[in-house]
């Protein structure tokens, strides 16, 4: 569980530019070490999340997913595996292009800030360890648009570190909530949350630093 002490610029409601300077640091830090990133999560297990947002989708079909903060494009490659058609967004130019080599997926160069998905675009779309890098005035916004990509029925995955507040680690930002706060936000935005969980599994509470939520639009 992560607490954060240092505000966003020191400002209650911080500008749009200042929102943008925020998100421009935090994926430059991600630009400096895309080779780093790549090869210190290429091999995690994120299966358990794979495995919870799929089974909250129709099944034995082709599904059209949107992995949201894909990165270099680890689970992009597995939802193809599965006989998906999986599409990744990444704000990280350098991150895109790893994806598209690693997965063979089309991958958008997109920020979250200002996301253009279309409407009714996707069956599903997985956030893992993206959202939490958006700061709290801000994903509303970011919330409703992933809402109107989504079909009818669709399903919103994410999978943040839990915790109260917002802040700095270095050069990224975070921003980290509870299991309620998190609810209030998705359920504001339209979301119908249909279960979520801690993890690593099987570890006492104070040993869960992630949670996961699976919500229906």
């Amino acid at each position: 569980m992560v607490k954060a002490n240092n505000s966003l610029e020191g400002a209650a409601r911080p500008s749009q530019a200042g929102l943008d300077e925020v998100e421009r640091i935090t994926i430059g830090h991600y630009e400096a070490g895309a080779e780093s990133f790549w090869l210190g999560t290429r091999d995690h297990d994120v299966s358990q999340n794979i495995n919870a947002f799929l089974q909250a989708l129709p099944k034995e079909q082709a599904l059209d997913i949107l992995d949201l903060g894909c990165g270099p494009g680890r689970d992009l490659h597995a939802f193809k595996q599965l006989g998906h058609r999986p599409t990744g967004l990444d704000g990280s130019f350098t991150f895109c292009e790893m994806a598209r080599r690693h997965s063979g997926c089309p991958v958008l160069h997109q920020q979250f800030l200002s996301l253009d998905l279309g409407a009714a675009s996707f069956d599903g779309i997985f956030a893992n360890a993206s959202l939490f890098h958006v700061p709290s005035q801000a994903l509303p916004r970011v919330l409703a648009a992933c809402h109107r990509a989504l079909r009818a029925g669709g399903i919103l995955f994410m999978s943040n570190p839990r915790g109260d507040g917002k802040g700095w680690q270095g050069d990224r930002y975070g921003h980290y909530a509870e299991f309620e706060q998190s609810r209030a936000r998705l359920e504001a935005a339209g979301f119908t949350v249909l279960d979520h969980y801690y993890r690593p599994e099987g570890r006492p509470r104070e040993q869960q630093p992630w949670l996961a939520i699976i919500s229906q639009s």
